[in-house]
């Protein structure tokens, strides 16, 4: 008797569970963050702001940041991370600005820190998003496409490190399609985290050097940037980009001699 008391209970729940008014509400929380962030996309484009964000506009106003920086350090700075990782989080394609900025503003060791963190930071926002809207639905399914998502998971901090070192893939694009795939979020930050950092530091020592350009009256252009002193450093990045390849083939052939 008392078990069909509780088979009914439970019976009564399901179907409470599945009323206009919840599955509505499920709706609202699977799908809503993704149409908030087109909505403010769309809003910003059609403001003109991206077009306000490049190396002239920043030129236009360094006395008035520098001064609020030098003013306020703390409180910019976390202004800065939070500008920084809205608009990762938006996908905007400002990036390389804002750690431009940030190497200007805070230097290249704080602000190429800063942006890395917060550059990661939004990352995992688009990750965590695309995770709660399709994630399971890719999960659920058969085939080809589950065969190749349980691949990657087997070592998915080397592939999204590999695709950070080495961008094939534009960066919003591998937050969008990691997130469709079961990887851990610390798997997913760390990985990403470590790519971008050497990435972040070398721009942000580029972007320190902006005011020499500035007023130099030159021709604001990155080219105008690069200097034997950054060289280097890129070259040092385009070195440690080929190195997860190198590990891989090597794996590869270990795997194939045992």
């Amino acid at each position: 008797m008392d078990d069909s008391k509780d088979l009914a209970t439970e019976i009564e729940l399901t179907a409470l569970a599945q009323t206009p008014g919840r599955r509505a509400l499920r709706f609202a929380l699977r799908f809503g963050p993704a149409l908030l962030i087109v909505i403010a996309v769309v809003v910003i484009v059609r403001s003109g702001l991206l077009g306000r964000l490049s190396l002239e506009g920043l030129k236009s106003s360094r006395g008035t940041l520098l001064a609020f920086v030098h003013a306020h350090p703390l409180q910019s700075l976390g202004l800065y991370a939070a500008v920084y990782v809205a608009s990762v989080s938006l996908s905007l394609p400002i990036a390389l600005i804002l750690t431009l900025t940030g190497g200007f503003l805070f230097g290249p060791w704080v602000g190429g820190v800063t942006a890395s963190f917060s550059c990661t930071l939004g990352a995992v926002v688009v990750f965590l998003v695309s995770r709660l809207a399709v994630g399971d639905a890719v999960e659920a399914r058969t085939g080809r496409v589950h065969a190749v998502a349980e691949e990657i998971k087997k070592d998915a901090f080397f592939y999204i490190l590999t695709l950070r070192l080495i961008p094939v893939t534009p960066f919003w694009l591998t937050n969008v399609a990691a997130g469709l795939i079961a990887i851990p979020v610390s798997t997913f930050a760390a990985a990403t985290l470590i790519g971008i950092l050497p990435v972040g530091l070398i721009y942000a020592g580029i972007g320190s050097g902006l005011d020499a350009l500035f007023a130099s009256g030159r021709a604001l252009s990155l080219h105008a940037l690069i200097t034997p002193r950054i060289l280097l450093p890129l070259i040092g990045l385009g070195v440690l980009s080929v190195l997860p390849i190198l590990y891989q083939r090597r794996r590869a052939r270990r795997g194939e001699g045992a």
